[in-house]
């Protein structure tokens, strides 16, 4: 029964498009499509500008690098099976982003486009799937337009046949940030090509593109899922598409550019507002570094498509108010934190989400001090359940449950929805965060939890969490420390030192708790796992209760 009502709660707040999509390839499977490829001829006058790219350089010819696992092939015969290796890496090798290096030699990449339609077949696994095909397929116009690199028409005929494929086999019942790289795809490729089936592609993909905008795009510029890092993928991916549009408006006009541009400036402003001092994504989310380009690369990319200017942060205390997203920041010249009070992402697809209702991120002196514990992959284990958990982030684990109930790789049952969310500033140095969630109302009790984080330059942090409810309850308020620094008792608080032994944040709570710490593990790249210090202070009580610590940061400046 248990199982069971996991299901129902998962699957409840599915669309009904969904849901007929998910049937509808699953068990109601068609005739398998003929790929008939036959006057194959290109647009004239379509070009594109400077792109950008993250690249995964590998040292070696025929070696491959994702997620931090490199894999060679000496003989140049790929392996694009690569069973050995998880998934998400045989999606990498697929995509073929390393087409952008300049590490690696025009005959090699010229070998790997020919080698890859040689082994894979339409509907090979992995290599055919919606997903990897419109990153695919991105890729190679990209190469192909870009370079002078003598086009072969069996190149050609297999990039239109995948764009056929990718028609047919739209990721409906998916949809969010998949569903966005088969429009972008189908728009590459309708512009890439010339004739019936190219414009039926084109006006698919604008479409896509049209709906998608305004539907994972909120109005304040962050992206539905609530992950920052596919917030920075599909914020490129717009990107891109706009850099096409403007290379190729002389023989195509685009009504919807303006839109487009408004759009995606806010983006880009929405992702400069969330950076941290070291210039890099928050990890909310199934965010990790190294997947999308440094975010230092997608402004100044936006800048060369739109002119878009670079924020400019005043020495001195500034807030910034996400409300639509959730993500609420407090920043104060090198100091800053970053606050989710959000939903776990759209309803009908959570894939991405973690049971971290209101945790954050703090740097301090411009180093990441207190941190979401990121996501080590994409595969069923204890690191993928680890990270998804609440006892992974800087907020509030009751009864040892999960706020959402998060299971499966990208699967969520019930989960937390925020109450309230808000943040001001008195212009005199001091700023309040408030927030609130109602995660834990299906324990016994309907508890909620609220959260006060006041803020004094230069350098006080007070949290204070509020449990409503009733009931005798643990309560643990758990902080994760970046394992470049020690965490050590002393007394009644906790000190986190530097790699010299100095102090540099005190983190002092009231006396209704009791002081731990317990391993923990740090995962800001896919792959890279750290061992870290977590500080877990405990309450068992009844409720209503508040429990608060302070945080100071200390000057270690020599005299």
């Amino acid at each position: 029964m248990k199982r069971f009502l996991l299901y129902v709660n998962t699957l409840r707040p599915l669309r009904a498009s969904q849901l007929s999509a998910l049937i509808r390839k699953r068990w109601l499977p068609g005739t398998p499509l003929r790929l008939r490829v036959r006057d194959v001829r290109l647009r004239v006058g379509v070009s594109i500008g400077p792109i950008i790219f993250c690249a995964h350089h590998s040292e070696k010819a025929y070696a491959f690098r994702f997620l931090n696992r490199e894999k060679s092939f000496p003989d140049g015969q790929i392996d694009w099976v690569s069973g050995d290796m998880p998934k998400l890496w045989r999606y990498n090798l697929h995509y073929f982003d390393y087409l952008s290096e300049s590490s690696r030699s025009r005959d090699e990449k010229a070998a790997l486009i020919s080698n890859w339609i040689a082994r894979n077949t339409p509907g090979t696994p992995d290599a055919w799937e919606p997903y990897t095909l419109s990153l695919r397929v991105v890729n190679w116009i990209k190469f192909f337009l870009r370079t002078d690199t003598v086009l072969h028409q069996e190149w050609l005929h297999s990039l239109y046949a995948q764009g056929l494929w990718l028609e047919h086999n739209l990721e409906d019942h998916l949809l969010a940030n998949h569903y966005l790289k088969n429009g972008v795809a189908l728009f590459f490729a309708g512009m890439y090509f010339d004739g019936a089936d190219a414009d039926r592609w084109l006006a698919k993909g604008r479409q896509i593109l049209a709906d998608e905008l305004d539907e994972q795009f909120l109005p304040d510029g962050g992206h539905y899922e609530r992950s920052p890092m596919y917030h920075a993928i599909s914020l490129v991916d717009y990107l891109d598409v706009l850099n096409l549009m403007i290379g190729s408006q002389r023989i195509l006009h685009f009504d919807e550019q303006p839109h487009f541009t408004t759009r995606v400036h806010e983006a880009l402003t929405f992702l400069d507002d969330i950076c941290l001092p070291d210039g890099d994504i928050p990890l909310f989310n199934d965010a990790a570094l190294g997947i999308a380009p440094p975010s230092d690369d997608i402004l100044t990319y936006g800048n060369q498509i739109m002119t878009y200017k670079r924020r400019s942060f005043s020495a001195g205390l500034t807030t910034s108010e996400k409300s639509q997203t959730g993500y609420y920041a407090i920043r104060d010249a090198s100091d800053m934190m970053v606050i989710d009070c959000a939903p776990v992402g759209p309803d009908y697809q959570p894939g991405h989400a973690h049971a971290d209702t209101l945790s954050f991120e703090l740097a301090v002196n411009g180093r990441r001090i207190i941190v979401d514990s990121g996501v080590y992959d994409y595969e069923p284990g204890r690191r993928r359940t680890y990270a998804r958990s609440t006892r992974a982030h800087n907020t509030l684990c009751i009864d040892q449950q999960d706020q959402s109930e998060t299971w499966g790789v990208f699967r969520v049952a019930r989960r937390a929805y925020p109450i309230y969310g808000r943040i001001t500033g008195d212009g005199e140095g001091r700023a309040t965060f408030e927030g609130a969630h109602n995660g834990y109302a299906r324990l016994s009790g309907r508890l909620t939890h609220s959260r006060i984080i006041e803020y004094v330059s230069p350098g006080e942090w007070t949290v204070r969490d509020t449990v409503n409810g009733k009931g005798v309850h643990t309560i643990e308020s758990l902080l994760h420390v970046h394992p470049d620094y020690r965490l050590v008792l002393v007394g009644r608080s906790a000190e986190i030192r530097d790699e010299r032994g100095n102090a540099i944040l005190v983190i002092a709570p009231t006396p209704n708790v009791a002081l731990t710490i317990e391993p923990g593990w740090y995962f800001p790249e896919f792959g890279l796992e750290y061992p870290n210090s977590t500080l877990i202070m405990t309450y068992r009580g009844t409720v209503p209760v508040t429990i608060i610590y302070g945080m100071t940061k200390i000057d270690s400046t020599p005299l």
